[in-house]
């Protein structure tokens, strides 16, 4: 895991913080700590790690279909036997055999699981080659949704769980084209090394646990359980849902797709641009987002951070018009509100506004400022 190069916004975001601390409505949920390990840990030192303040591990059991972690044993076992809950991850080489064939590798080779309370559901580490045949391993995005489907649908049959997909934001939107086709049943582990584990892959409302850095007090990777000690329990003896993240600013860059880029679109045209609103993150939408930080004197490096933004978006309120109340009602019609999309802010949109906000806990006065806006767009 983290075997590349970080991305743009991983840099900027990593400026901001390693450990994300809840706030608001997420205060109540407890994060606790965990981490990932494989053979380049070697034997590792259990009692002092769950001394140190681990709950749960992660341990690399397989890759492809002809590599065991020469330490499984020691570290699986021993992780056990300090108190933490813990699981098996497969790291997953999608050009050298099917899904189901490296499912079949990680079952027979510890990926197992079992209802004791004690074990994770297996970990499919789905990311960057490490080796030559290009990030998506020579596969296109339909090809790829594909192998992933083979993979969970045999670790489920063989465990009667589905397997946690590990994976980046960036490389899933490359990859896959940012399908949600994973959402509803497997539960997500995002590895995003920043203040926030936002923004997360297409369908994903929120996380189960995230890869928050690659070195700390403990060895290996950083981890957190988006929950507490009961829930982690519950999550390894079967299902659980965790909390939704707390409203953060998501990183938004080329080669994205989707609803938020359409907001990215639909705000950048409210500042006097002409982009098409498609959705798609291309070099011409970079462009203009590079031209707009640069006239409004922020790093102009073509990435949709905190600080693009909060230049970004502007108020909008009933009796408004243009693309921001677009961009409103298109987001708003994603969050489920049953509403036109013709940039004209009259009584229905005031009235959807004023919904979503006292379901997210804001001061519910249909009026479309920052934090509605965050909101709206986390």
């Amino acid at each position: 895991m983290f075997r590349t190069a970080l991305t743009a916004a991983t840099l900027c975001a990593l400026l901001g913080g390693l450990l994300w601390e809840p706030t608001g409505a997420a205060a109540a949920t407890t994060s606790l700590r965990g981490l990932d390990v494989s053979g380049y840990q070697g034997n590792v030192d259990w009692p002092a790690v769950a001394a140190g303040g681990a709950s749960f591990a992660y341990i690399k059991a397989t890759e492809s279909t002809g590599h065991v972690n020469g330490y499984f044993g020691q570290q699986y076992n021993g992780a056990a036997s300090a108190g933490l809950i813990r699981g098996a991850y497969h790291f997953a080489h999608p050009d050298a055999s099917s899904g189901s064939a490296q499912a079949d590798f990680f079952v027979d080779h510890g990926g197992g699981w079992t209802a004791d309370g004690r074990t994770l559901p297996g970990a499919l580490d789905i990311e960057y080659n490490p080796g030559s045949g290009g990030t998506c391993y020579g596969l296109g995005r339909t090809a790829m949704i594909g192998w992933i489907a083979s993979f969970t649908a045999r670790y489920r049959s063989r465990t009667g769980r589905s397997p946690v997909i590990y994976t980046t934001t960036d490389w899933w939107n490359t990859c896959t084209g940012n399908t949600d086709t994973f959402a509803v049943d497997d539960p997500l582990w995002i590895a995003r090394p920043a203040a926030s584990p936002l923004s997360l892959p297409n369908g994903w409302s929120t996380y189960t646990f995230w890869q928050n850095h690659g070195a700390g007090t403990f060895p290996g990777d950083q981890d957190v359980f988006n929950g507490g000690p009961a829930d982690l329990r519950a999550f390894a003896l079967g299902d659980y849902t965790p909390p939704p993240p707390p409203p953060s600013w998501p990183y938004v860059q080329q080669n994205q797709t989707g609803r938020v880029v359409t907001t990215v679109q639909y705000l950048l045209n409210e500042h006097g641009t002409s982009l098409a609103v498609d959705g798609v993150f291309g070099a011409g939408t970079r462009a203009v987002v590079v031209a707009f930080q640069s006239a409004a004197g922020l790093t102009a490096d073509g990435v949709v951070g905190p600080d693009t933004w909060q230049r970004l978006v502007v108020t909008v309120r009933q009796g408004g018009t243009g693309p921001a109340v677009r961009a409103a009602q298109a987001e708003l019609a994603a969050h489920g509100a049953t509403l036109a999309v013709d940039g004209v802010f009259g009584p229905a949109t005031a009235a959807a506004v004023a919904a979503f906000q006292s379901g997210r806990g804001l001061p519910a006065d249909g009026v479309v400022d920052a934090a509605t806006w965050q909101a709206l767009v986390s």
